[in-house]
């Protein structure tokens, strides 16, 4: 402790040490001391030295201080200050006053230096991450702190030993879970650090829940009114999605989308933002665009859009969109989020084309948006924002293009409104040269990609003056081209000319007929202009090309031959190439072809838009090769595209023949499925009926059985009947009923034969239509196998057609080498026989092998038909079968109620005569003679009469027991 007295400014009699010499002293003492407290006060001073002395304590003692933390791991205060000391050798952040602006290169590489000492022993970062783990503050702080400066000083190096270091990552996602804030969010910065242009830690990070924490940190904080800390963890979610296709998808599939909307939750009262919550809402407006940024694949864009709708995330942001006191930078920036939400998403676009602004009456967004973009008081940034966004609302949606367009027709322009169409008319022709190019741009992505609109537009009348006649919207453009405005405007309306244009042969024709149109853009590139005017040829150079390449010959003064014959007197060939070259070699070209969004510097150099960059990548090479043919060339180049056209509608009507065809097999399929079915319920029900009528059968054969042996009973018994005295008046009567009796009898019995030659019959069609049903189950089977066989051939057919196919595109490719080397060959070489010859060769395989897909489609059609017949026949034959078993089923029922009647009145009549008999036993008539002598007649008939009587003595015997 003397010692570290006189150290550190005690009295003594002496001279005072340098800070070299004080230095030396301490890490010998640090080195040699066997006292823990005189080591840890030797470390505390060179602690207190080392901001002053940074170069002399770290070449002097960091070997000493990193074998400190390897030694004495079980003291936490020598620990602590031995992190603190390396920490200040190896930081950069030093307080302002300390730093000289000539030193202050010098001080950013004596960090990296001595950062690099440092982690040439890998185990000193391996040390440091275990001494991370502690949860000792003195310990853990400090040491969260150096290892945060050794990421700023040599990133890459530091991230690759952690990386390779066991649970390294992992080490370091604890700190997000420490209690304590400052170890938390001094966390916060390590792990930003850590995941800076790593995408394989990035990933770990993600995976060891780092989202989950984060947020909830955020929503912890406050969410957009929180303070710096806030604005450290987006930060850190910037880092782990920004270019990430993993981490971003997770993040989806993680629903942490949903928990974004609180964010842009703003009330009533927008006035007066803090500083602190305007970047953190600009930081969480950007943390969306990363997910939905164009350069991510589209498939995530699109389920990230998708998801931001349902959740209900883009509703919100229109919400500020169009709240009132919002700042400028954040409505600018939620301009653009808002546009790559809606970007190439139908769902999000047709939505946002029904927010309406606050206002009385109301007015659409995009209105009040264009209403912006045109106003030249509007903030530079805030126009491009604008307009971006109307890009992006127009962006592969026909639908949205046609809105646009239909505002500027005659029959639906509204006078009482103002409209996207004639703000961007107003925009057009303003004297504002940036409100020229916005508007420019805008009406030519309303036409993109859209050939029906680019016709339509052709109908807009302008009216230019009063007591003028209208003229046509194309043709007010070319007045102003040629008026001379600003470079601005012109490349403007030379971008949407040449966006109308191509691809649009009626609009290259209405370009055409006017005739000052050709000697303008002659006479322009022709000239010999300044560098500023070079961009503004080369845009000429390409509408004349335009004019030439999608040129149907329909106007005879401006073929394509007579263009060309016109460029090569007046410009020449070379010098057209050349001027239309300048675009693509223009500095601001390249800057435009970079990304989607508008971003410019000021507003002299917005000159290109990114979707006519790619434009003219497409039309510079073919332009180029069309201005150098000739006249028999364009001949046998449209003769091939024509002959290649109609080859390939006919592949194409083929193809949708067969695909008809497939989908009637399916349904024939269906439908003999469907018969099938039914075919087997109508057996179910035969076989259910037969079972019905064999019961009925069977208890009738059992009740003549009984009726039989009941009879033999009564006549045994008939003997013993004897007559008293009775009168002969009634025994007269009594006969005379028992003669209506027995006639009544025998009518009963007549009727009951019908119904059993009824129910023979019944039998016998059952039995028809048991053998109709085998039959027709045998003809659907085979129906099936041909239904099969025709699948099959089917399928031949389509690998043929695939084959013919392949061999088309051959022939196709082979007919343009042709013409290559036709255009290539020397003329003194030979004529142009062969290629004539090659070129009927191909037309007579091709129209070959079309006759025989002829042939193959009507063979086809002719088995569909008689697979068509055969299930008519099977439907007409299921329907009689049905029929048939709805009249049995009726007959069964009818029959059996019949006999139901017939047995109640044989059992009634047996009554009856069994009473006459009584009587007739009382009056003593002998009644059994008259059945004897009936009994012996019909012995002598047939066995069906006997078996009548038999079953008329029954029935008696039976009402009788």
């Amino acid at each position: 402790m003397n010692f570290l007295r006189g150290v550190m400014g005690g009295p003594s009699a002496g001279p005072q040490p340098s800070g070299a010499d004080t230095i030396q002293k301490l890490c010998d003492r640090v080195a040699s001391s066997t006292l823990l407290d005189d080591r840890r006060d030797a470390v505390r001073a060179l602690k207190s030295l080392s901001k002053k002395y940074r170069l002399e304590v770290g070449i002097q003692a960091m070997e000493h201080l990193i074998h400190v933390l390897q030694t004495d791991r079980s003291d936490s205060e020598i620990i602590g200050y031995a992190l603190d000391t390396l920490y200040n050798v190896i930081s950069n952040d030093l307080e302002e006053e300390e730093q000289e602006e000539n030193s202050a290169k010098q001080v950013d590489d004596l960090g990296s230096q001595f950062t690099e000492i440092f982690i040439k022993q890998q185990e000193n970062v391996t040390l440091l991450l275990t001494l991370v783990e502690e949860f000792d503050f003195h310990v853990r702080w400090p040491g969260v702190k150096l290892l945060t400066s050794l990421l700023k000083q040599q990133g890459p190096q530091v991230q690759q030993i952690i990386l390779v270091s066991p649970m390294g990552v992992s080490r370091l996602m604890d700190l997000l879970a420490d209690s304590r804030e400052v170890i938390r969010n001094d966390g916060v910065l390590l792990l930003q650090q850590l995941t800076k242009s790593n995408a394989a830690i990035q990933k770990i990070v993600a995976f060891e829940n780092a989202f989950e924490r984060l947020l909830d940190i955020i929503t912890e904080e406050g969410n957009s009114d929180g303070g710096i800390v806030v604005e450290d963890c987006l930060l850190l979610l910037q880092n782990l999605l920004k270019n990430n296709n993993s981490n971003q998808n997770f993040f989806k599939e993680g629903s942490y989308i949903q928990r974004m909307k609180p964010w842009f939750e703003v009330g009533d009262d927008n006035c007066g933002w803090s500083a602190q919550k305007v970047t953190n809402l600009h930081l969480m407006l950007q943390l969306v665009r990363v997910l939905v940024s164009p350069t991510n694949p589209p498939g995530a864009t699109s389920s990230c859009q998708k998801a931001m709708f349902h959740c209900g995330l883009l509703q919100q942001l229109c919400t500020i969109l169009m709240a009132t006191g919002v700042p400028a930078d954040i409505l600018t920036e939620t301009i653009n989020t808002v546009s790559e939400v809606i970007r190439g998403c139908q769902t999000n676009q047709d939505y946002f084309a029904s927010v309406n602004a606050p206002s009385n009456p109301p007015r659409p967004a995009i209105v009040v948006l264009l209403m912006s973009m045109v106003n030249e008081r509007q903030p530079f940034v805030l126009r491009c924002a604008v307009l971006y966004c109307f890009q992006c609302f127009l962006y592969k949606n026909q639908k949205g293009q046609g809105e646009i367009v239909s505002t500027l027709l005659p029959s639906t322009i509204d006078g009482n409104s103002v409209s996207a169409g004639q703000l961007l008319c107003g925009g057009l022709f303003s004297t504002d040269s940036l409100s020229n190019w916005c508007a420019a741009v805008a009406l030519a992505h309303a036409l993109q990609e859209n050939g029906t609109l680019k016709e339509q537009l052709l109908r807009v009348q302008l009216a230019t003056s009063i007591g003028n006649p209208p003229v046509s919207l194309l043709q007010q453009c070319t007045n102003i081209l040629s008026q001379g405005s600003k470079v601005q405007t012109r490349v403007g309306l030379l971008m949407l000319l040449c966006t109308w244009l191509s691809n649009c042969s009626i609009a290259v024709t209405h370009f055409l007929h006017n005739p000052a149109n050709v000697p303008f853009l002659t006479g322009q590139i022709a000239e010999n202009l300044g560098e500023e005017e070079q961009l503004v040829q080369g845009l000429c150079a390409l509408l004349l090309g335009i004019s030439i390449y999608y040129n149907d010959n329909s106007l005879e003064n401006y073929r394509k031959e007579k263009l060309k014959q016109l460029i090569e007197k007046r410009i020449g060939r070379e010098n057209f190439i050349e001027k239309l070259g300048f675009i693509s070699k223009h500095e601001l070209y390249s800057r435009a072809a970079q990304k989607p969004q508008p971003s410019f510097s000021s507003p002299d150099h917005m000159m290109f838009d990114h979707e006519f960059t790619k434009l003219v990548k497409e039309l510079e090479g073919v332009i180029s090769k069309a201005i150098y043919k000739s006249s028999e060339e364009d001949k046998k180049e449209e003769e091939v595209k024509k002959t290649l056209e109609q080859h390939d509608n006919i592949v194409t009507h083929y193809k949708k023949v067969i695909r008809e065809q497939d989908q009637e097999l399916e349904e024939l399929k269906q439908r003999i499925s469907t018969l099938t079915s039914q075919n087997e319920q109508l057996q179910a029900t035969v076989t259910q009926q037969v079972s019905q009528i064999q019961q009925h059968k069977d208890q009738y054969n059992l009740l003549k059985v009984q009726l039989g042996k009941d009879t033999q009973h009564h006549n045994s018994h008939g003997d013993t009947l004897q007559m008293n005295g009775i009168q002969t008046e009634e025994v007269s009567k009594l006969k005379e009923e028992l003669e209506e009796w027995k006639n009544k009898h025998e009518l009963l019995q007549g009727q009951l034969k019908e119904k059993d030659s009824v129910i023979e019959k019944l039998n016998s069609s059952q039995l028809e239509m048991g053998a109709t049903e085998q039959s027709l189950q045998t003809s659907r089977f085979g129906g099936l196998e041909h239904s099969n066989e025709l699948q099959k051939e089917l399928e031949m057919l389509r690998s043929q057609l695939q084959l013919q196919a392949a061999e088309i595109s051959k022939l196709q490719m082979e007919n343009q080498k042709l013409q290559v080397m036709n255009t290539a060959a020397d003329p003194m070489l030979g004529d142009s026989g062969a290629p004539a010859a090659m070129s009927s060769e191909l037309e007579a395989r091709l129209e070959q092998e079309i006759k025989e897909l002829k042939s193959q489609v009507k063979a086809l059609s002719e088995e569909k038909e008689s697979l068509k017949q055969q299930l008519d026949s099977s439907t007409s034959t299921v329907a009689i079968l049905q029929d048939k078993n709805s009249r049995l089923e009726r007959e069964v029922a009818e029959s059996k109620k019949e006999q139901d009647d017939l047995l109640v009145l044989l059992a009634d009549q047996d009554q009856k005569i069994s009473a006459q008999k009584m009587k007739l036993k009382d009056f003593g008539v002998a009644v059994e003679d008259e059945d004897d002598t009936e009994s012996g007649d019909q012995g002598d008939e047939d066995e069906d009469g006997d078996e009548e009587e038999q079953d008329e003595n029954a029935a008696v015997c039976y009402q009788e027991n």
